[in-house]
């Protein structure tokens, strides 16, 4: 989205562009056929590169669009937004910085919705869908929600905070078209599973349902007449207190499931109940994902096998499976694009999806204990080769580890060169190579260098600045870095930043960067989505500078309250064509440090620990 609603007066407006000439030149189309055109565009980068063109198409991209992204909440007002589209039915709308998933960001920070459901209940009365990730919700925003938008459709709540099972009632009972309710990875205060019970009787629309985050027992008799009623119901993911027995009977009145989230495999059924369950997964014709999964042991994992053949997404991220029980589920799944697992299955596990899952696209290894730095415990070097011999096709790894190799990873990346994410964490902070105890300079050298697509980079291990002389020399489409424990000086950080042309988000953590790495990012910083910055060497001032040259950043500082008062202790910077938050947080003590809370677009929070 162009967050200017005046392309007059935008930098990057094309009446600013070098061929001035050429786009004040009415457009060749009529303003009729070009909006037909324009509304067949879907990508949201192609929209915005539309909309530069020249100011016809400007007006015929904001007349047309109906769906809005917005990556940072406060990067743009409601205001802004409702001056310059129309017809939104659709928005996507993230809020807090995705370190806030590690607590490193205080609560009450901010991200609320309701300020902008208020705007939209005025200028979007027909919105359909909403969805949201790392955003505050109340469950007054959702009484609101539910009774503003009478066509409302779609809700997903992604690792969103605020509210209750008293929301979700409002939802469950306003709601009559609504189609979508998807809660995922969220805090919410669970108080009971009775909101399922305020779904209408005659009520029949949802195609999504999960809710595997929640934690109470739900009523399983409103849930069984909710699937039955749902006819074209294609997602339904449960949480952990569903039972086996409970789960068969949701499987026999939904077996035109696409994705399924199991519950508990905790209970002890019977031989002939075991043979029903996997009958009623044998009539999944259709499934495609499978997820959930709390606690699965050998005994139950022959009842997945008869819907294992069409699945093309295999959750396991719940599941501590061992390498043998492991490699005889992947024996049924030949069609794998998707594998999540925990580290479990070991190295001999990993062969086993090499050899068996050829189509193989994503693959994410999380630690089962990520305090156990016991090296014959998870997975190594070797695994991770293994499936990338097997698996050509890989593009996307996240990979959980205790050791690596330099030679490894260059293997890794001969074998799969179109990797587009790649996501690498030794966790043991700055661990060389450990067969040849030197940096992992080169093996990350080896990863841009190869691969050309790559749009998202982590890099662990001990790290010198070669590695980021690597990255910006070679990673030109690279979009988001996550750096942790690396680098040797301030020059790591600026080879990023002079280089890496289509830098969207850089995040940092506990490296030697000072003020010198943040300010070499003066010009850099007004094409990005943001940067952080947390327990590095930055200042107070230096953030101070970087806001009075750079006007149209909002820079925010989180201040521990046992650190020095010069440091800057976290440093959050984005591009915002709002101009400074004005809804600074409650505990905002204006008189620490003689700080005033707007120098241009600077502001400083004393830290809370959560």
């Amino acid at each position: 989205m162009q967050t200017d609603p005046n392309p007059k007066k935008s930098k990057d407006s094309p009446s600013n562009s070098a061929n001035t000439e050429s786009t004040q030149l009415p457009s060749p189309f009529p303003d009729e056929v070009l909006e037909k055109v324009l509304s067949f565009l879907n990508s949201d980068k192609d929209r915005s590169s539309v909309s530069l063109v020249c100011k016809d198409w400007y007006n015929a991209e904001r007349w047309t669009r109906t769906k809005l992204f917005i990556g940072n909440c406060y990067s743009v007002s409601p205001e802004i937004v409702a001056r310059r589209f129309s017809k939104i039915k659709s928005v996507t709308l993230k809020g807090k910085p995705r370190f806030s998933d590690f607590n490193l960001v205080p609560q009450n920070w901010g991200a609320d919705v309701h300020y902008w459901l208020t705007m939209f209940a005025n200028v979007y009365p027909f919105l359909e869908e909403l969805r949201l990730k790392r955003m505050t919700v109340s469950d007054e925003s959702l009484e609101l929600l539910a009774t503003a938008f009478p066509g409302f459709r779609a809700l997903s709540l992604m690792s969103c905070d605020g509210f209750s099972t008293d929301g979700l009632k409002a939802i469950a009972t306003h709601c009559r078209n609504l189609t979508e309710l998807d809660i995922q990875d969220t805090d919410i205060d669970d108080f009971s599973g009775g909101w399922l019970s305020c779904f209408p009787e005659n009520f029949g629309s949802l195609e999504v349902l999960n809710f595997a985050s929640l934690d109470s027992e739900v009523n399983f008799d409103a849930l069984e007449r909710l699937v039955s009623r749902c006819k074209s119901l294609r997602v339904l993911k449960v949480n952990k207190s569903i039972t086996l027995d409970q789960l068969q009977r949701l499987l026999l009145r939904a077996p035109q499931l696409m994705e399924l989230g199991t519950g508990s495999f905790q209970e002890d059924l019977l031989p002939g109940q075991i043979g029903d369950l996997g009958n009623a997964f044998g009539n999944c014709k259709n499934l495609q994902t499978l997820s959930g999964l709390w606690e699965v042991t050998s005994i139950y994992l022959p009842v997945l096998y008869a819907a294992c053949a069409s699945l093309t997404f295999l959750n396991l991220s719940y599941a501590a499976l061992r390498s043998v029980e492991f490699g005889n589920l992947l024996a049924h799944c030949p069609n794998l694009r998707r594998l999540w697992v925990l580290d479990t299955v070991e190295d001999k596990g990993l062969e086993a999806v090499g050899s068996s899952c050829p189509l193989l696209e994503e693959l994410r290894v999380f630690p089962a204990d990520p305090y156990d730095q016991h090296l014959h415990r998870g997975v190594t070097e070797s695994g991770f080769v293994a499936v990338s011999r097997g698996c050509s096709k890989l593009h996307y790894v996240l990979y959980f580890c205790w050791q690596m190799t330099n030679a490894a990873v260059a293997t890794i990346v001969q074998n799969c060169p179109n990797f587009t994410h790649f996501r690498l964490c030794i966790m043991n902070p700055g661990r060389p190579d450990y067969l040849t105890n030197e940096p992992m300079d080169e093996a990350f050298g080896a990863v841009v260098k190869t691969c050309t697509k790559l749009q998202r980079l982590s890099v662990s291990g001990l790290l010198t600045d070669l590695t980021f002389e690597y990255i910006g020399k070679y990673a030109k489409n690279l979009e988001t870095l996550s750096v942790a424990f690396a680098g040797s000086s301030d020059r790591a950080m600026q080879f990023v930043l002079e280089g890496c042309p289509k830098l969207r988000k850089l995040e940092i953590r506990d490296c030697p960067f000072g003020n010198a790495a943040l300010l070499s990012g003066l010009e850099k910083y007004e094409t990005m989505r943001s940067l952080w910055m947390s327990s590095c060497n930055v200042t107070i001032n230096a953030c101070r500078r970087l806001a009075r040259e750079m006007p149209r950043l909002n820079v925010e500082v989180m201040k521990d309250k046992e650190s020095d008062d010069s440091q800057a202790d976290k440093v959050y910077v984005y591009r915002s064509v709002a101009g400074p938050r004005k809804d600074a947080p409650p505990f905002f003590d204006q008189k620490r440090s003689n700080i005033q809370w707007n120098v241009h677009q600077f502001a400083v929070y004393p830290f809370m620990h959560v």
